[in-house]
């Protein structure tokens, strides 16, 4: 994903800064409205993926093709608005059903207070909404509305992913929108794990089982395809993105989440499973800017510290206040920002909750409050 000054259906270019990094802790659902940068975790080696890491085991070997396979059906142009921090953003996603059911990362999503995709193929460009999404493997599923008989990607179904396979990357890089941008590579390591992390307060999730290439991914591009020789989706970019180094002795590197493992998160998303992981429908709004507070010697604090309010918002309304610390909601202790958005997550809008703060003398109060309708977090 990239954030983009302006918004083209061709041509254009994205801005410099890349979608995956902010300076303040935007805290609708309480934090998390900062785009993560992504680090290398440990060098994966040259070992077979597990088995969550590949697509299907193949019931026989079979020739590899070294000819690129171009780009395919079934790509979607992502533009957001992030209307509680004045940004606009692009993206890309794959259409996994004809009636316009697209997946794409959480980080293209997240933030967003209105999504539109352009489907490529048909050309026309629909609003959409989130159906649910797993912040913790950074997975996504929305639905374009309105939309019916899109041509959909095609999933690999017996096709193992091996060291020096060639690979197609596409989608909407710089946020340009139009025809989708078309890149190769070959798979150069597999069974990655790399660390998301937030930089407005130091959070992270690790990504796991993931496959590594040196097409030149670029920030637009996550959420896109990646693509075997038979133009079959085996994986979904991410982790391309301004606060990432792509390069690495002259040589581009990108991240695919597994299909497989994108899927599985499809279907329990189509069935409506909430989990600890996964989230379904709205989400819920609390209203606030949070950081990471601090000890009088700079050390690490816990709790969620107001830097902020958002005008008109619940916190707002239910008399939260800035320069304060929030400790505990439904008596369940906040140990930081990420804690508290873990713990809104389970809920939705129109739900009450217990906010539990301190002030700046260390008196304690509790509030009830009852949450709006926010962005995906």
């Amino acid at each position: 994903m990239s954030d983009i000054q302006d918004r083209h259906d061709s041509g254009g270019s994205g801005a410099g800064c890349g979608c995956l990094a902010v300076a303040l802790l935007l805290a609708v659902v309480a934090v998390l409205l900062g785009r993560p940068f992504l680090t290398d975790d440990g060098d994966g080696g040259a070992q077979a993926a597990p088995e969550e890491s590949v697509v299907a085991t193949p019931t026989s070997e079979r020739p590899r093709s070294k000819k690129p396979s171009g780009r395919r059906p079934g790509v979607v142009n992502i533009f957001t608005e992030q209307g509680l921090r004045g940004v606009r953003a692009a993206g890309t996603g794959i259409v996994v059903d004809p009636s316009g059911l697209v997946l794409t990362n959480n980080h293209v999503i997240q933030g967003a207070t209105e999504i539109e995709g352009t489907d490529t193929d048909d050309r026309r460009t629909y609003p959409a909404q989130v159906l649910g999404y797993q912040k913790s493997g950074d997975i996504a599923l929305i639905r374009l509305s309105g939309a019916s008989g899109l041509k959909t990607a095609k999933f690999a179904e017996k096709w193992e992913v091996r060291l020096g396979d060639v690979v197609t990357a596409v989608g909407n890089a710089g946020g340009k929108g139009g025809t989708p941008s078309v890149v190769t590579g070959k798979v150069t390591a597999l069974d990655r794990q790399i660390t998301a992390t937030d930089q407005s307060d130091g959070s992270s999730e690790r990504l796991t089982g993931l496959i590594e290439t040196n097409a030149p991914i670029k920030p637009g591009d996550s959420g896109g395809p990646l693509l075997n020789t038979s133009g079959q989706v085996i994986g979904m970019n991410t982790a391309a993105s301004a606060g990432f180094d792509l390069e690495k002795k002259g040589a581009s590197r990108g991240f695919a989440i597994p299909s497989a493992k994108a899927l599985e998160i499809v279907r329990q998303i189509q069935r409506g499973e909430a989990s600890d992981t996964v989230h379904i429908g709205r989400t819920a709004l609390l209203g606030v800017q949070v950081r990471q507070p601090t000890t009088p010697s700079g050390g690490r604090a816990g709790g969620a510290y107001i830097a902020d309010l958002i005008p008109g918002t619940p916190a707002e309304q239910a008399g939260l206040r800035a320069r304060t610390t929030i400790v505990a909601l439904d008596d369940e202790p906040v140990d930081s920002p990420g804690s508290l958005t873990d713990m809104l997550l389970r809920h939705h809008p129109g739900d009450t909750v217990r906010i539990t703060w301190t002030n700046a003398a260390g008196e304690r109060r509790t509030t009830p409050v009852t949450l709006g309708d926010g962005p995906p977090q």
